[in-house]
């Protein structure tokens, strides 16, 4: 069991995400298709805070703020991320993930409705991969070069 700890929570800049501002394009310009967003990997046993900021959207018009939130995630079956908890502190939607599978990305689709009226939708993936290595036991397989083998659900396979 775990030692309590004081709470103050600030979020990590290793998890926000930046929406750029609406800038205009000059005419005649070539537009890039833009890179996906996306958080940096997780592990399945994390919960992690994920920060969506939009200030850039709605630079210019003070005041604005987050008023609404929907989050979706896709795939969305038992065992894969799941949202506990979301909130909103100004500009910023704060999203607590958990779980998921290893080898997959999931899709979190972000739907915000602010105080002015708009409405900004994305989607930001987040990939999910083995990052905390198992203990490993006397009665788990290993291949020759010492990598435990596990199953499906990264579970390590056993002799009997």
């Amino acid at each position: 069991m775990g030692t309590p700890a004081t709470y103050s929570w600030i979020p990590s800049t290793a998890r926000v995400i930046v929406l750029d501002g609406f800038g205009a394009i000059p005419r005649g310009t070539l537009q890039l298709p833009q890179a996906p967003l996306a958080w940096p990997e997780k592990d399945p046993n994390d919960i992690l805070d994920y920060v969506f900021d939009i200030s850039e959207a709605v630079a210019g018009n003070e005041g604005d703020s987050i008023a609404t939130l929907d989050v979706t995630i896709s795939p969305d079956n038992p065992g894969d991320l799941t949202l506990q908890s979301s909130s909103a502190d100004g500009t910023q939607a704060i999203l607590w993930l958990a779980a998921g599978f290893p080898g997959t990305t999931y899709d979190v689709n972000i739907t915000i409705g602010t105080n002015s009226g708009r409405i900004i939708a994305r989607t930001v993936n987040l990939p999910v991969v083995t990052l905390a290595v198992p203990p490993i036991s006397a009665n788990d397989l290993l291949t020759d070069s010492g990598q435990l083998i596990v199953d499906q659900s990264n579970d390590p396979i056993e002799t009997s």
